[in-house]
């Protein structure tokens, strides 16, 4: 493996410890802030290198893609989380963008862990490993939203009436 895909697969390890442990702490501590800002800082480098790794097409393909939607997602989840914005909603678009960047970083490992599966057709491992993965994130986001953004409904209705 290259330098660059070490180095990729190191920020890699360090976004899925780092992410895992933002998921499951009390949110809006120093901790989380601390923790979350390694989680972001990882997967920017790590969606950095994955543009610049080109070994499997030879040119920009569907990972690439994936690259590009999962620095959006952290990007914005972060940026909402500095600017305080959208106004009264803010946490809720950080808790949403982070925690589907996190179900895109958990399906992108185990769809890299299928590929390696001996006798595993490449394309077919990759679709459905993501899918299934996606899927249950999808229904862990949902079921966990509420319990996760109640804490901090009175600091947005707070926001909305001083804005300060």
């Amino acid at each position: 493996m290259s330098p660059l895909g070490w180095f990729h697969t190191a920020v890699a390890s360090i976004a899925l410890a780092s992410g895992a442990a933002v998921l499951m702490r009390r949110k809006g501590t120093r901790w989380h802030r601390r923790a979350g800002w390694t989680y972001a800082v990882s997967m920017i480098l790590l969606n950095v290198t994955a543009l610049m790794i080109y070994r499997l097409f030879g040119h920009f393909g569907p990972f690439h893609v994936a690259a590009v939607l999962s620095l959006a997602t952290v990007s914005g989840g972060a940026i909402s989380a500095v600017r305080r914005r959208p106004r009264g909603k803010w946490i809720e678009v950080h808790f949403y963008l982070m925690a589907f960047s996190y179900v895109g970083l958990v399906a992108a490992a185990f769809a890299e862990v299928a590929t390696r599966v001996p006798g595993a057709r490449f394309w077919w491992a990759v679709l459905i490993v993501s899918i299934l993965i996606i899927a249950v994130g999808i229904r862990w986001i949902k079921s966990r939203a509420a319990d996760m953004l109640r804490p901090f409904a009175r600091r947005q209705e707070a926001e909305l009436v001083d804005p300060a």
